[in-house]
């Protein structure tokens, strides 16, 4: 089967736009494992933006989150803060993605936040068992990485410049 992404295709901001708003399920159809191998922490990162940009223009706040298979490096799920949208308290960008990944062993998965993880969504992402997590935001918002780390998970930051100004433009 052809895929619209393959192996080779460049990774653009056009490319993870189209990555970001296809849904989870349909990615294997839409992209070929090659590619996925070839994305970076700064790219996945991306994807986690576009997906906090998702939630500012939908009027809420701008968290966005990917959550990536290591040893496959698909994307297995995303998700967007509809906190406000949906007004619900616990619809943060990091609860959007495990609930589109559904029941997996997260221990061999790593997860992208375009923000530092607030309380609620820091345990969780420690009681269910993630390798790892990258933050792209300690700007704006920080405390739990520490907190991460002493339960043993691996926390990386990769500031991401754009997802730094979008909360700053959230928070005015």
């Amino acid at each position: 089967m052809t895929r619209l992404i393959d192996a080779e295709s460049e990774v653009s901001d056009a490319v993870l736009t189209v990555i970001a708003h296809m849904p989870t399920t349909s990615l294997p159809v839409l992209m070929d494992a090659g590619f996925c191998r070839r994305l970076a922490d700064a790219d996945l990162m991306r994807i986690a933006v576009l997906l906090a940009q998702k939630s500012f223009d939908e009027g809420g706040c701008p968290i966005g989150a990917v959550i990536v298979d290591n040893a496959s490096g698909w994307i297995v799920g995303k998700g967007h803060n509809t906190l406000v949208q949906e007004n619900h308290p616990y619809n943060h960008g990091e609860t959007a993605a495990i609930r589109d990944a559904g029941r997996i062993d997260f221990s061999r998965t790593t997860l992208y936040t375009s923000l530092s993880p607030c309380d609620v969504c820091a345990t969780l992402l420690y009681m269910r068992g993630f390798e790892r997590v990258v933050v792209g935001d300690v700007t704006n918002a920080s405390g739990n990485e520490s907190m991460l780390r002493a339960k043993g998970v691996q926390v990386d930051v990769l500031q991401d410049p754009c997802g730094i100004e979008l909360y700053a433009r959230y928070r005015k």
